[in-house]
């Protein structure tokens, strides 16, 4: 689809004195949502940061009466679906869509709380080994129904854990309190 780029000065002083005054500033961003799927025809619109600075700048209680924004109506992907998208700004601000590097550096965060989710589950499950292979009978009985029973946890809790890091102390898995 092709690209449309429209310049409007909307008026927002008829709407906004509808509410009260506490309520002025956020029934022009509505006007200015409503106003942007009357002449664009299309429901998905993005306001720009700095347009909603503008609007906001004065408070909740002094929105200015009319604004000259800038529209562009572009096609977007999103999950192998192409979407129309209206961006509204200032005129004199250039509009910027998402860039593929940000996208690239929240998958990038994503993978990496993973992989670190998976360590930290490697090195439960390493614990737990030496944990068993050092304890005695008794602690392993303490830490069988710790993790077999739930509402005897709070009972063994404490025990378990604190003969854990002791042992885990004495194997130099954690550093120890000396």
């Amino acid at each position: 689809m092709v690209k449309i780029e429209r310049l409007y000065t909307i008026p927002l002083r008829k709407e906004f004195n509808k509410v009260p005054n506490y309520r002025k500033t956020r029934k022009a961003v509505i006007a200015i949502r409503n106003f942007m799927k009357k002449h664009m025809k299309c429901e998905n619109i993005k306001i720009g940061s700095h347009l909603n600075l503008e609007l906001w700048k004065h408070g909740r209680k002094n929105p200015p009466p009319r604004i000259k924004v800038k529209a562009i109506k572009d096609t977007e992907k999103i999950k192998d679906k192409e979407i129309e998208i209206v961006r509204v700004e200032l005129p004199n601000i250039p509009i910027e869509k998402i860039k593929a590097d940000k996208k690239q550096k929240l998958e990038d965060k994503v993978e990496t709380k993973s992989k670190e989710e998976a360590q930290k589950v490697v090195l439960e499950s390493e614990k737990k080994e030496v944990l068993e292979k050092g304890t005695t009978e008794k602690e392993r009985k303490v830490l069988q129904e710790s993790q077999s029973k739930p509402e005897d946890i709070t009972k063994h809790k404490k025990t378990a854990t604190k003969q854990a890091q002791k042992k885990l102390r004495e194997q130099k898995m954690i550093p120890g309190e000396r």
